[in-house]
């Protein structure tokens, strides 16, 4: 597979161009479902993402609590996403948070080119954009990886500079998101009925489970209706979390058509849900995916004996992390280039 380097979708942008090139242009199937982003996410017609408010479940009430674990457990099981209210998560928190991933993609793009990964040799972590090759359309934006927890894990020297607050921020935000993964993997242990901390111990435990964090930054589009910000696809990690600058762009696949989400994650029990980014003309967009991811080789990744049998035997055989990504990324490949002949 011939692999070439892109230039930084942010320069095009800028560059005054009326024409995306033909390497970011979607296969003619898929520009069939492609509409008009602002239009769509202001519909009120058609399913809604599950909305589950957090501030109840720990209530001291049984009842209570149940119920919100219950609508909890029901959109992991439904639809594989949900949106997350009252999360304990501060509004200051969040706030310093994307203003920190706004200032760093304000910075020229030679500055930002200071923190380049170098995908070729296996180095992701950085500023970078999807690479070209022969099997794959390029994705409509930039944006830039990093490790944010365990702390002891980081690397600090890839970590932007600029703006000031940025360290300190994400470094807040990353120990408030680790709390609240751990609660949700409690909620969704439960509803396996497995002991509360089964799910977490499974995926890495209090010590190994990992936090990548990746801000997207989909510039504006000439032509929003022939690219992707972000191909259709199914997260690897255990769960993500995700924030966004409040510009409509996040798609999930339900029930057989895709469904914008409204400015506001087992044996397959819980889904992953297949979802896209799309892109527009008019304003840029961020979001800040935070991943939660195993170790890639510690551990093998199975389905759990309890949630098998022989209706429902595994649908997944026993894989380390890192294999699991291969495995995935292959088929993808594999996928692409058999849909090119």
């Amino acid at each position: 597979m011939e692999i070439s380097v892109a230039p930084r979708v942010e320069s095009l942008s800028s560059s005054g161009i009326q024409s995306i090139p033909k390497e970011y242009i979607r296969p003619k199937e898929e520009l069939k479902t492609i509409g008009n982003v602002f239009a769509e996410e202001k519909s009120v017609e058609g399913p809604q993402v599950p909305t589950i408010d957090l501030n109840d479940i720990d209530s001291e009430d049984p009842l209570v609590r149940e119920k919100c674990r219950e609508e909890l457990k029901k959109a992991a099981s439904d639809w594989g996403v949900m949106h997350l209210v009252n999360h304990g998560i501060s509004d200051d928190v969040i706030d310093r948070v994307k203003k920190a991933g706004e200032a760093f993609f304000e910075l020229p793009v030679e500055e930002k080119e200071k923190y380049a990964n170098d995908q070729a040799s296996g180095n992701i972590q950085g500023y970078g954009s999807k690479l070209a090759n022969t099997v794959s359309k390029l994705e409509w934006l930039d944006y830039f990886f990093h490790l944010i927890f365990p702390e002891d894990k980081r690397d600090l020297s890839i970590w932007p500079k600029t703006p000031t607050d940025y360290m300190e921020a994400t470094s807040e935000y990353a120990r408030l998101l680790r709390g609240l993964a751990t609660k949700i993997m409690k909620v969704l242990s439960l509803g396996l009925g497995l002991e509360e901390d089964r799910l977490e111990k499974e995926v890495g435990g209090i010590e190994e489970l990992l936090l990548q964090m990746k801000i997207n930054y989909y510039p504006k589009c000439p032509q929003p209706e022939l690219a992707l910000g972000v191909e259709a696809h199914t997260d690897v990690s255990a769960l993500t979390f995700i924030l966004h600058n409040m510009v409509p762009g996040l798609q999930l696949f339900y029930e057989g058509k895709w469904v914008t989400a409204k400015c506001i994650l087992s044996n397959r029990r819980y889904k992953s849900i297949l979802h896209r980014g799309l892109v527009n003309k008019e304003k840029v967009r961020i979001s800040w995916a935070v991943f939660c991811e195993p170790p890639k080789e510690k551990i093998i990744l199975k389905p759990l004996p309890e949630v098998v049998s022989e209706a429902e035997p595994p649908l997944f055989s026993p894989r380390t992390f890192a294999q699991h990504m291969q495995h995935k990324l292959f088929r993808k490949s594999q996928d692409a280039a058999l849909s090119k002949e």
